[in-house]
């Protein structure tokens, strides 16, 4: 099925402002950033934790480890896509026990990666805190989840899909909001 854009809702810009004072954000509410770890569900969430990882480097003079989470086997509709997904390799080489750990997606959409996500963290070792950043928040919510951290709140349609392209991917920086275009 073809796709038609209907908005492009971010630029390379306004992408780098939202993450830009995200950082910020992460900064002032995390007193001791030696205890912070950023954990990027894959694809998308580990170039912008890689991004944020290196602004606080620059804006603090602090190394923060990046790990990359799969979360595929946590999913609890994994029966559904096993077919669609290849299961790939967390690679977190850093304890997660007693860490706080900064969670980055890069949609925040029902809920269901997120909670995927805290489960396989979990299993990992006892974080101290797991915190939430997400370049958008489309809402739809189907379990009790929020961000700490939102780049842009979106709201959307259910039909409505929301596209985040990053250079390190994409070759371009952009969100679109684009919908299935209809057969006739």
């Amino acid at each position: 099925m073809q796709e038609k854009i209907k908005a492009k809702v971010m630029d390379i810009r306004k992408m780098k402002r939202a993450i830009h004072r995200m950082t910020t954000e992460i900064i002032e509410r995390n007193r001791n950033l030696k205890n912070l770890v950023i954990v990027g569900i894959r694809t998308r969430g580990i170039y912008l934790g890689k991004r944020i990882s290196k602004l606080i480097k620059e804006m603090e003079n602090v190394d923060i480890p990046v790990g990359v989470l799969d979360i595929t086997l946590y999913r609890d509709d994994f029966s559904k896509i096993e077919a669609q997904h290849m299961v790939r390799k967390t690679e977190i080489d850093f304890s997660v026990a007693k860490k706080d750990i900064l969670l980055v997606d890069d949609v925040l959409f029902t809920g269901r990666t997120i909670r995927a996500a805290m489960d396989s963290l979990i299993d990992l070792g006892r974080p101290k805190t797991i915190q939430l950043l997400v370049l958008i928040d489309r809402g739809h919510r189907e379990l009790p989840i929020r961000a700490d951290y939102v780049g842009k709140s979106l709201p959307t349609s259910k039909r409505e899909l929301v596209q985040v392209k990053l250079k390190e991917i994409d070759h371009s920086d952009e969100v679109l909001i684009t919908e299935q275009a209809r057969l006739r």
